[in-house]
């Protein structure tokens, strides 16, 4: 088989294009708490029924683990609404209680929150250059506002388990314009962990498993797991064996 000049020169790009990726470092832009905002975006009760890309009991959890998060960490919240005053509703009464004396920009029509003077302003203020954030609906009021943030040079996390939608292929569509712009798509679990680095950190272990058991029981029942096997001190022969391949 011939192969011509332009093939030839074809292939040999892409080759040098394949290595080129390879070894290419990628930065790894991590979260720093010191450095980090959390956004409260429009997870209000009314929008809360329009989520169908999640288990509703899943995602009301999932929506105040998102909020939990500022707590964990003394992290800055803002909070914002969509015409609350509709039938969107007001934020859940959970999320209030968390952060009585945080900013709440209540919109009147802006679509994305950015375009709002008074939640730009507030996040400016913050002077914060990572920002957290979910919202209700994914596609636009998480989309676009982490689109304008992206345009205004602030590094974004989207919490994926926190955002909802009315489709999981919106949802999917939503997620990859977004990560496309560079925004980060991270689970809770990741912020967490991140926002920690190290479980020795403060707040580390002492308040970040109570927390987890709270708002991520997967792990939280790990630790359990781990607690009840250490209190009761007894392997039953088939966990002997599971665990270290004999008998004795």
């Amino acid at each position: 088989m011939k192969l011509n000049l332009t093939a030839f020169v074809t292939l040999m790009w892409s080759i040098a294009s394949i290595n080129a990726q390879m070894t290419t470092p990628v930065p790894f832009d991590r979260l720093n708490k010191n450095d980090s905002l959390l956004l409260i975006l429009d997870l209000q009760v009314g929008l809360y029924d329009v989520v169908r890309d999640f288990d509703p009991t899943i995602y009301r959890n999932n929506l105040i683990a998102h909020a939990a998060i500022g707590k964990l960490f003394d992290l800055p919240v803002i909070m914002t609404t969509s015409a609350q005053q509709g039938p969107n509703g007001p934020l859940p009464k959970e999320v209030l209680e968390m952060y009585p004396d945080a900013p709440l920009v209540k919109r009147q029509g802006e679509v994305d929150a950015w375009d709002n003077t008074d939640f730009q302003a507030a996040v400016r203020a913050a002077n914060k250059s990572q920002i957290i954030m979910a919202g209700i609906v994914t596609d636009v009021c998480t989309t676009f506002l982490a689109l304008s943030l992206r345009a205004e040079g602030y590094s974004v996390w989207a919490n994926v388990e926190a955002s909802g939608t009315t489709t999981q292929l919106i949802r999917d569509t939503a997620n990859s314009r977004m990560q496309q712009a560079g925004v980060q798509l991270v689970s809770l679990f990741s912020i967490v962990c991140d926002l920690m680095r190290d479980w020795r950190n403060t707040p580390g272990e002492l308040t970040v498993l109570p927390w987890l058991d709270q708002y991520y029981p997967a792990y939280g029942f790990v630790a359990r797991g781990h607690a009840a096997a250490i209190e009761n001190g007894t392997l039953t022969p088939g966990e002997q064996q599971t665990y270290t391949g004999t008998s004795g």
